[in-house]
């Protein structure tokens, strides 16, 4: 099957959960690997042959297929192969509020043993770790940036310039955008407005429990008020573009 749609972001925003979701829908067929090939990012060199076989083959009771990387929507060659091989594909991005999403981005990385320094130097050490790596991305295909994917704490925030760049390659109405805390809150009627965006009937699903959700420690209040400093001009910007409709409490908060 031609996979039609594909989750795109963002890392610890709910990508997993809403893939899982959507895979449940009686009329999408779930990608053979789970949650997803990660074709577009890390496993393009495998070829389009390899990223087509993680589908399955047409069934009467499907209608469309699809996969999930967060990974797509911040690797800076991700969104260029996605509309050279799929220009049609619909993308949905989850987007988490950003101060939020890097402590728990920090605490995955610690707790999976990826990351052995302390948030605060972390985010100190960001600009110097990912120092010519999107470049060297670019340049060379093949190559991988461990930083890049698993150190971003920062840069993953910045959701205007990754959107802008999805924007710049897919008409507006192939991108869907929603909040993540409002498809936790909520998740029949946020699915509701997936299943109108992929063509699907709407369908009520039961058993929707969050996936990866982790429990991790409260966030030093310095740290919080160093982010949310640092992310309110990145948020603005987000706020300005079309098909955003939400605010984050704290940036609600901080205009009235």
């Amino acid at each position: 099957m031609e996979p039609s749609y594909l989750v795109v972001g963002t890392k610890r925003g709910g990508s997993t959960s809403a893939s899982h979701w959507i895979a449940k829908h009686p009329q999408v067929a779930p990608c053979r690997t789970r949650k997803g090939t990660h074709y577009f990012d890390v496993n393009f060199d495998r070829g389009e042959r390899w990223f087509r076989s993680g589908f399955e083959r047409p069934r009467p009771e499907w209608k469309i297929t699809g996969e999930a990387s967060p990974y797509y929507m911040f690797h800076p060659l991700a969104p260029s192969r996605i509309a050279a091989t799929l220009p049609a594909v619909r993308l949905i991005v989850v987007l988490r509020e950003p101060v939020a999403r890097a402590w728990s981005h920090h605490q995955y990385e610690v707790a999976r043993g990826a990351e052995d320094l302390p948030f605060e130097i972390a985010l100190d050490r960001e600009s110097q770790r990912l120092d010519g790596e999107e470049e060297r991305l670019a340049a060379d295909p093949s190559y991988q940036s461990f930083e890049h994917r698993h150190h971003s704490y920062l840069a993953r925030g910045h959701y205007a310039e990754q959107l802008h760049r999805l924007l710049d390659l897919f008409p507006r109405d192939q991108l869907l955008v929603i909040q993540s805390e409002k498809l936790f809150a909520d998740p029949p009627g946020q699915l509701n407005r997936v299943w109108d965006f992929l063509g699907l009937e709407r369908v009520q699903l039961d058993g929707l429990e969050a996936l990866k959700p982790g429990t991790y420690g409260a966030m030093p209040p310095d740290a919080r008020a160093r982010l949310q400093s640092y992310y309110t001009e990145h948020n603005e910007e987000l706020y300005s573009l079309p098909g955003i409709d939400f605010r984050w409490p704290s940036d609600l908060q901080a205009a009235s």
